[in-house]
């Protein structure tokens, strides 16, 4: 049994609508001011993170994966789960994802894209996309080839604090101002909209792609807000806040001394607030905001110090 949590350093992706948040909030050493994403635990071909302590240090995580399954007892081929931060400086496109059937067969047999957004910060006013008013497919390319944006996309204003499942077929996008913790299916396929016809470095407008977006859209997708359930026990209060066949999500509030069982899935951790301390077999790593990890199976039982704030994933 693997009694040491595994660390990991996150990959850093440039994008238009980037900034310098994932810095200012988290610390990071981003390459520049246009960083939109940190994958922080990603075993993606796009962008994999490293193992940075203990016996398995410099192994990606993919590599980690394939050579040490013991210590995940999955029975999916690759690496299931992606977690980001993504700093929306300005508006994402209006986007929509496939699901695992319609990716395996149209994007090479990549999976397919369903996601969860925690807002980690959001300016005032910030706002989303999600969800849209067509009341069938063909109202739904009528709007589009009307560009009838406002009468279409479906806005939900959104603070620090808010989570939102976001199903493959939901079109959404992050709007400008709003940092969040994606926890998603490890895919990168990415079907675009609606891109306020912007143009990237050089001059060019951004590919979008219509004719698989359509095809993939829920229809019809009303924004109804969700409810969570809240669980205090001794120094902590759990937050679940989504289970289902890709992802179990929480939110764990540390205040004082949690001490934990074992688990028998493995178990991705991400600080978002504060700091503290995990403690196990009498050794104690210290917890930072902006710290990513993985909790491999069985590990435990263990103990969460501190005051800090984790959002946690499991398949």
């Amino acid at each position: 049994m693997n009694q040491q949590p595994i660390f990991l350093t996150p990959v850093f992706q440039e994008r238009i609508w980037g900034g310098s948040k994932l810095a200012e909030l988290f610390g990071y050493d981003i390459p520049n001011a246009k960083t939109g994403e940190c994958w922080a635990v990603s075993a993606h071909p796009n962008g994999q993170s490293v193992v940075k302590n203990g016996s398995y240090q410099g192994l990606t995580l993919g590599e980690l994966w394939t050579s040490h399954q013991e210590l995940f007892q999955s029975d999916s081929p690759v690496f299931p789960l992606l977690t980001k931060i993504l700093d929306a400086s300005d508006d994402l496109s209006v986007q929509v994802h496939p699901d695992d059937r319609y990716a395996g067969e149209h994007e090479n047999g990549e999976l397919g894209k369903t996601e969860c957004w925690y807002i980690v910060d959001a300016e005032p006013g910030a706002e989303i996309i999600y969800g849209h008013e067509a009341k069938s497919k063909e109202q739904l390319i009528q709007w589009i080839e009307a560009g009838n944006w406002d009468g279409l996309l479906t806005k939900v204003p959104v603070q620090p604090g808010d989570f939102f499942y976001v199903p493959s077929g939901t079109i959404h996008a992050l709007g400008k101002g709003i940092v969040v913790l994606e926890t998603q299916q490890s895919s990168d396929t990415t079907y675009r909209v609606y891109d306020y016809e912007r143009k990237d470095k050089d001059g060019h407008t951004r590919e979008l792609h219509l004719e698989k977006a359509i095809d993939v859209t829920t229809i019809p997708q009303s924004y109804k807000k969700e409810t969570f359930d809240t669980h205090t026990r001794e120094g902590i209060t759990v937050t679940s806040f989504v289970s289902n066949d890709f992802f179990t999500v929480q939110k764990w509030d540390v205040d004082g001394t949690a001490n934990l069982e074992a688990s028998s899935k493995y178990t991705i951790c991400s600080v978002i607030e504060g700091q503290g301390q995990l403690t196990i077999g009498g050794h104690k790593h210290p917890l930072n905001k902006g710290d990513h990890f993985i909790l491999p199976v069985s590990f435990g039982p263990y103990a969460l110090s501190g005051s800090m704030k984790l959002i946690v994933a499991s398949e």
